[in-house]
């Protein structure tokens, strides 16, 4: 049925009746419109891609392609989903200004009306080259998204700058990539320069798009390379670009830990994947935060003072731990249902408590293992991650398993009520059901075998190829019972499908078990000076910011049950101006007396008190040996 515009008058039937028509002919167009899907064939020719990112004080990234084309119809496409996000996280609104030409002439092109990532145009006849020409306009206001360009640094991900032919596998489509730098800065990647073209302008090697994407790109006023495996065939650095000058030195103990963490890895996997690895770090206050794993990189993003003791009890020290490990587990073996042939075909996540999980293990383990967190933070890391799960209400509905859709269903947006909704628990919560395997291994064979076996035999194949191996949940169930034989596949399908209680069994066997104290641990500690909150999660249940604001309200929580929320401003605690040390002796006195803990708080216009009837005191998490038990956890935490 069609449903004419109220304007046409009605009087004008053969008005209507022609205006009926054409609207008939253009859905009938739209609906015709088709995007060929991937297939394993060369494109032909090669595209000339260029990208001005000098103007860094504005992050405008102009970008001008080549594209050989033939006369026709043609389908061009934005990256929608991008490796490593497990989302179409694809940055669509930051590109503007799209104008296509041949031969000098404009060519329109048509977005489609379903796949907003699509363009189609029809090249005319005598027009083999198409010119494109737009801008990418990275965020400068954190509302807007992850910023990726200051006045000192630069992150150019090649999925942002580029559009590409539908009908062909990223891995068929031959680019030659070109970039125009602020003059004098310097730059790392894992792309091999071709040559050097006008001041500041790099050329790159002819490479597929599927690397190229694959290959991101830091640059900085401030930059200063360690190498990470000296004398090594295969070099491993690591990128750092900062702020300033100062932030980008490393002392001598940092070095030796960053360094280990790579021989650590060696011996975990016994195999390497890669020609050369790039960590590219980016030390800075501005500049975005990230954690983004390559195959041959990571690009890591952590606050000014990574180098400095300070950041001895940051929870960002298995950052590059986690993103070195991905380049065997997500890279090189690769779950079958996330492995695409381009960068629009939608992936299937459901085997992230592999990819994630496996790998937050190995990232806590690694980062022990090679001195960048000593073994007492990582034991508290991991009682924050254990009282996480034992008090998380959203568990008694949602299976671990539907979490690894989270990343789909909320496109990383911040949640009302995250202890309820459930987010990404295919990292930490898998993380514990990993340990539980690991010491189930341990205590099965004697303490001859762990997961260390696995890792080697599953992830260590092929040592120095680059071709991915795919791998399905019968492939990873098949490894586990060729290093210890165990009913695996029922395992885990009733920790991923389950709602019993948080997986804590893997902490018992290690020789540990949780237990709360009125006392913070280093972690939290951290974690506080990191997001500057205060941590009263386990006990009237929130945490606190600078500006007093409620945040990460825990579901069935005491407060939760007073009626609060996320959002509401606390004013007054016991009818004294609220301070983060008055609420915590607030909390401590009401131990030993029945008078509840009085919350003056305001929600938009309305001002309001709770009483809260709590007396249990300060919670926090902590790990306690189990005296009489093997410390699995301490040898898993002990390097090889």
């Amino acid at each position: 049925m069609i449903f004419l515009p109220d304007s046409v008058p009605k009087g004008r039937t053969l008005a209507r009746l022609v205006l009926a028509v054409f609207m008939w002919v253009e859905l009938q167009s739209a609906a015709a419109l088709e995007i060929a899907p991937p297939a394993d064939r060369a494109y032909p020719g090669t595209i000339e891609l260029r990208v001005d990112a000098s103007d860094v004080t504005r992050g405008i990234f102009q970008v001008h392609e080549s594209l050989p084309v033939r006369p026709g119809s043609l389908t061009l496409l934005y990256p929608e989903w991008i490796p490593g996000e497990h989302a179409p996280t694809g940055p669509l609104i930051s590109l503007a200004g799209l104008v296509l030409t041949g031969n000098g002439e404009r060519i329109e092109w048509q977005r489609d009306p379903v796949n907003p990532f699509a363009f189609h145009l029809s090249v005319p006849a005598g027009v083999r080259t198409l010119e494109i020409e737009f801008q990418f306009l990275s965020p400068v206001r954190l509302p807007e998204g992850r910023r990726v360009a200051t006045p000192e640094i630069l992150g150019l991900q090649w999925n942002t700058v580029v559009l590409y032919p539908a009908g062909y596998a990223a891995r068929r489509i031959t680019v030659r990539p070109q970039l125009l730098l602020p003059e004098g800065w310097q730059f790392a990647s894992a792309l091999e320069p071709a040559a050097h073209g006008i001041t500041g302008e790099l050329r790159f090697k002819e490479t597929d798009l599927s690397t190229l994407v694959d290959s991101p790109l830091y640059a900085g006023r401030h930059f200063k390379r360690y190498d990470l495996d000296p004398g090594a065939k295969v070099p491993v650095d690591l990128d750092v670009f900062a702020d300033d000058d100062e932030s980008l030195e490393a002392s001598p103990a940092e070095l030796v830990a960053h360094r280990a963490l790579v021989q650590q890895a060696y011996k975990l996997y016994g195999s390497h994947h890669y020609d050369h690895y790039d960590f590219l770090l980016a030390i800075s206050d501005t500049f975005g935060n990230i954690g983004l794993e390559h195959h041959q990189s990571s690009e890591d993003g952590v606050r000014l003072g990574y180098f400095s003791e300070k950041t001895k009890t940051s929870t960002l020290r298995d950052l590059l731990s986690h993103e070195f490990t991905h380049s065997w587990n997500g890279k090189f073996r690769r779950p079958l249902d996330l492995t695409t042939a381009n960068f629009n075909v939608p992936m299937q996540d459901s085997l992230l408590w592999v990819y994630e999980g496996q790998t937050q293990y190995w990232g806590y383990v690694l980062a022990a293992r090679s001195g960048i967190a000593s073994a007492a933070l990582t034991r508290d890391d991991l009682a924050a991650v254990a009282a996480r799960y034992e008090n998380q209400a959203g568990r008694s509905w949602r299976s671990l398993e539907d979490t690894t859709n989270a990343a789909v269903v909320s496109q990383w947006r911040e949640l009302a009520w995250p202890s309820w909704q459930r987010n990404g628990d295919y990292y930490s919560e898998a993380q514990l059901i990993w340990l539980d395997v690991d010491t189930r291994i341990r205590e099965m064979s004697g303490e001859k075998r762990s997961l260390d076996d696995f890792a080697r035999s599953f992830f260590g194949i092929d040592d120095g190829s680059h071709e991915v191996r795919t791998y399905t949940f019968e492939d990873v169930v098949a490894a586990l019972n060729a290093v210890a034989p165990y009913d695996w596949a029922n395992f885990l399908r009733a920790r991923l499908d389950g709602h019993g209680p948080a997986p804590l069994e893997g902490l018992t066997r290690s020789g540990w078990r949780l237990t709360y104290t009125d006392e913070p641990s280093a972690s939290d500690k951290g974690l506080e000076e990191e997001r500057h909150t205060t941590n009263f999660a386990y006990s009237l249940g929130f945490d606190l910011d600078r500006e007093n604001l409620l945040t990460d309200l825990q579901w069935d929580s005491p407060a939760f049950k007073a009626g609060l929320t996320t959002g509401a401003k606390l004013l007054a605690v016991n009818g004294h101006a609220v301070k983060a040390d008055l609420l915590r002796r607030a909390i401590t006195a009401a131990k030993s007396t029945t008078a509840p803990i009085d919350l003056l708080l305001q929600r938009d216009d309305l001002y309001f008190t709770v009483h809260l009837d709590y007396h249990e005191g300060l919670r926090y998490p902590h790990l306690v040996r189990i005296e009489g038990t093997p410390d699995r956890l301490g040898a898993i935490l002990s390097p090889l």
